[in-house]
């Protein structure tokens, strides 16, 4: 007869970090800090060559981009996408009023030919999505490319 293979049973043993584990050394940047924190409390300080000088960066502004660019406001015209629809449905969420709420102003969304031709490819179980594109507060652009593939489409629109 055979010898029986004996496995260890889960979390028998436990696992241990090997001592000489990079991770447990001290680097010798952590040494400069711990030797600048002891000469603050009145230690001994074997060197000060090495110091490390901790600085606070302040923080940039967030509009910056729109305190530049004056060409940027209201209504904004936002491309949708074939993910952005079916999402909203999903979720029940009105798009015109998500939109509004989203940028605190009046955005137009638009959809280009290719969204809907990708809805309509997509069949029945979208047609809601496909209704809902109809509505005449959406913006339709037109494309004028080779192909049906949203996602080229809107990046070429963004370029």
């Amino acid at each position: 007869m055979g010898k029986a293979n004996k496995t260890r049973k889960f979390a028998a043993v436990k696992r241990m970090i090997n001592p000489k584990d990079a991770r447990l050394s001290v680097n010798a940047k952590s040494k400069d800090i711990k030797r600048s924190k002891d000469s603050a409390e009145g230690k001994k300080v074997v060197s000060k060559v090495n110091q490390v000088n901790i600085r606070e960066m302040e923080k940039q502004k967030v509009g910056l981009f729109f305190e530049h660019n004056t060409q940027l406001g209201p209504p904004y015209h936002v491309l949708i996408d074939t993910n952005f629809i079916n999402f909203s449905i999903q979720h029940k969420m009105d798009v015109f009023k998500s939109l509004m709420e989203c940028l605190l102003a009046k955005a137009i969304p638009c959809i280009t030919d290719c969204v809907i031709a990708e809805l309509e490819k997509m069949g029945h179980r979208y047609r809601l999505a496909l209704k809902l594109t109809k509505d005449p507060r959406f913006k339709r652009l037109a494309c004028a490319h080779k192909g049906t593939y949203a996602d080229d489409c809107l990046v070429d629109r963004v370029k």
